[in-house]
């Protein structure tokens, strides 16, 4: 059954290779991708059952042994971003069918869009660091070119900042790849925790976390590093930036757990304090700066920023309900951010514009958008009892349980900024009145949303609505899961021996 950690993997390159060969057709590669991400959905559930049953899978490909071959492992932390993975990259597909326009589809959205989602579940299930840094690489150049797609001044603009930081990060993980092989003389996750369990040089060794807090921090849009996040999510079309304002910065945060619960733990005094004095920044920052503004896309892209801090304040705490906390936030994360930006797609497709002084009036004309909107919003905003509320609470406990009152003092503001924005939203695009519907009658270029293009867009949203209710209303079984994933995180030698002594 170990094989059953390469489907996930094999199932967006297969479906982006068939997609390649039907390139001339259009219609063809949407369905492609949207069978392929429905098979990829299959997998990942799947994967998580086995994980949770059996334990950690191991997959070595060529049959060379750990620690010389490269591992493939799926513990549950992996399989759990695998699976949310796999539930994204569906609906957003569906989305696709009604959002994705002809030009960008003629220029190879599909394939791309099912290469990245291949890169991201290879960057959850490597066991690796330099296959980690060949994934992060498949990322930024499918990433890269998504962005770009269209052509538009704003998107290059947009573009070539997410891309020039971003190779920054990549030299500074580079050189952190060099630094951790001269120490460990190997890349494997497991052997690297083996061989720095006696090491005397923790000078070097906190260095090189440094570096690696430094690339994936960049990565992971955190303070001071996050400034080309809102400068470039707002430029593609919205199904792009659910892409990535769901996916791409939640990888960085799940590459600074994992580094920092498995390889860097022999100084957490240090490295874990660090980790909490940017988190704060990173909290206050982010929601500060989505309360300055008045596009939805922008206020959206800088809340991304803002719970990110969460996570990593989480990951500073280093506790068993803290690092249990920090998952359901990703997870959590990911399915309200997507919603969010997808609503608000929908939104511009029904009113013409993504600025709040120009919206208004969807409360009264489209109530089902309005109540999607609301749980989602509700979610972020970290109201009971849907899911962004227990994730919430289960990282500011972790916090009071070692005593940081300033640290969760500044949570709380922060997540009452964020009820904030939510309501900023709500008052300016669905409980105002349209400021001025005129223009949209005498506007040629709009057209309402209708029939199939209606269901394409609102039935993901509803899925994902669904899933934050659910999962917030009956969470405990799920709760057991991130306990005993969180378990793993703590206990590096759970993951050595799975890896090494299969």
């Amino acid at each position: 059954m170990n094989h059953i950690v390469l489907y996930p993997l094999l199932i967006p390159i297969l479906t982006a290779s068939i997609a390649l060969i039907a390139f001339n057709n259009r219609r063809l590669q949407r369905w492609i991708g949207v069978i392929g991400s429905a098979l990829l959905l299959v997998a990942s559930s799947v994967l998580l059952y086995v994980v949770s049953t059996d334990g950690i899978q191991v997959v070595q490909p060529g049959n060379w042994e750990a620690p010389f071959g490269i591992s493939m492992v799926a513990d549950l932390f992996s399989a759990l971003m695998v699976l949310v993975t796999g539930l994204k990259a569906f609906v957003v597909s569906v989305y696709a069918l009604g959002d994705m326009d002809d030009e960008r589809e003629s220029f190879g959205y599909h394939p791309l869009y099912q290469i990245l989602i291949f890169g991201v579940i290879g960057a959850f299930l490597t066991g690796d660091l330099f296959n980690l840094y060949v994934w992060f690489e498949v990322m930024l150049i499918t990433s890269f070119v998504l962005l770009a797609l269209g052509n538009k001044k704003s998107q290059l603009d947009g573009a070539v900042k997410y891309v020039v930081i971003n190779l920054f990060s990549s030299l500074i993980f580079l050189s952190g790849v060099g630094i951790m092989y001269g120490i460990t003389g190997t890349l494997n996750f497991a052997a690297m925790a083996e061989a720095l369990q006696g090491t005397e040089n923790t000078g070097l060794v906190v260095t090189a976390s440094m570096m690696f807090l430094i690339a994936f921090g960049i990565k992971s849009a955190v303070f001071p590093l996050f400034f080309w996040l809102p400068a470039s999510y707002h430029t593609p079309p919205i199904t792009v930036t659910a892409i990535f304002g769901a996916l791409l910065t939640k990888v960085g945060v799940y590459s600074l757990v994992r580094m920092f619960s498995l390889i860097f733990t022999q100084d957490i005094g240090y490295t874990h304090t660090i980790l909490l004095w940017i988190a704060v920044p990173t909290m206050v920052v982010g929601v500060l700066g989505a309360a300055s503004q008045y596009d939805t896309r922008k206020i959206l892209s800088f809340h991304i920023v803002s719970q990110i801090g969460y996570m990593i304040m989480g990951l500073a705490f280093f506790t068993k309900i803290a690092l249990a906390g920090v998952i359901y936030y990703i997870l959590h994360n990911i399915l309200a951010k997507t919603n969010l930006f997808l609503v608000a797609g929908i939104a511009n497709k029904e009113v013409g514009s993504y600025h709040l002084s120009r919206l208004g009036g969807l409360y009264k004309t489209n109530p089902l958008l309005s109540s999607l909107f609301a749980i989602s919003a509700i979610s972020l905003a970290g109201l009971p009892p849907l899911t962004g509320f227990w994730a919430k609470y289960t990282v500011i406990y972790a916090g009071l349980e070692v005593q940081e009152w300033v640290v969760i003092g500044f949570a709380l503001a922060v997540g009452l900024m964020t009820l904030f924005s939510m309501t900023k939203i709500w008052m300016g695009a669905y409980w105002s009145p349209l400021p001025d519907a005129s223009r949209l009658a005498s506007d040629p270029d709009f057209k309402p949303v209708s029939g199939n293009q209606k269901a394409a867009l609102y039935i993901p949203v509803a899925i994902i609505a669904l899933v934050i209710v659910v999962l917030g209303i009956f969470g405990e079984p799920f709760f057991a899961i991130l306990f005993e994933a969180a378990e793993q995180l703590l206990d590096p030698s759970i993951y050595i021996n799975a890896v090494l002594n299969p």
